[in-house]
């Protein structure tokens, strides 16, 4: 049995590597800013999940985590995303408020709740905000996402994700108009301040690179071309 911050540690290390895939470590000063605490802090908890076998780690240097650490990890992940994707379906909250109240239930440690809550939900296999939620046997194949910001100028494209989950950003999201599953044109870029100039669903708007760097994007043109690209091959 870990306690609750030993699960957010454990949690943390995981989504910070997942999150520069094939980065496989974090650092000591990486990891508590990443939680808001002091790395003497961070330091402290890093020693404690080495002695439980959960982490290969030196002090101060680069954690990773080990196979059990890893799968611990993943349950935790795998419980806040069916939370959050109870929430949002069943009791109505809106994507910028399940995750704090995730935070809460990802650690309850009943199995059986968890895998009578999958089947409620129809075993879905993602959050409300685009996130995979890992299988009941641990499986969490990660895609290759691309952002808006890397989207090409005249390409059209649907939004699948968000790489900030934070309410602040999901409300401004929210006040530009997007949701999941929307189509967006990219219809130009600012040469001056890199302004990106977006169409969805009739209405124009102008976006930073930081914000389109938090959108996660399939590109519908490039889905079409390849298509018709193999289609010929096959003739």
């Amino acid at each position: 049995m870990l306690s609750t911050t030993e699960e957010n540690y454990l949690k943390a290390l995981l989504q910070l590597t997942l999150e520069q895939s094939p980065k496989t470590e974090a650092g000591t000063n990486e990891l508590a800013a990443h939680l808001g605490v002091k790395p003497a802090t961070a330091n402290d908890m890093l020693k404690k999940l080495k002695e439980k076998k959960l982490i290969n780690y030196e002090k101060y240097g680069k954690s990773s985590l080990t196979a059990q650490g890893r799968k611990l990890a993943i349950e935790v992940v795998r419980k806040h995303r069916l939370w959050e994707t109870f929430l949002y379906e069943k009791l109505g909250f809106t994507w910028d408020e399940v995750h704090e109240v995730a935070e809460q239930l990802e650690h309850i440690q009943s199995q059986k709740l968890i895998d009578r809550l999958d089947k409620l939900l129809n075993y879905p296999s993602f959050d409300p905000h685009g996130d995979i939620i890992p299988t009941a046997a641990g499986e969490m194949k990660m895609p290759v996402k691309k952002t808006l910001n890397e989207e090409e100028v005249g390409h059209n494209c649907k939004m699948i994700g968000v790489k900030d989950n934070s309410a602040a950003f999901l409300q401004y999201v929210d006040k530009v108009g997007l949701s999941m599953h929307n189509h967006i044109k990219v219809l130009a870029r600012q040469t001056y301040d890199e302004l990106i100039e977006i169409e969805v669903n009739g209405r124009k708007s102008s976006v930073s690179p930081r914000f389109a760097e938090n959108i996660v994007i399939v590109c519908e043109d490039c889905e079409t071309k390849n298509k018709k690209s193999s289609k010929k091959k096959n003739q």
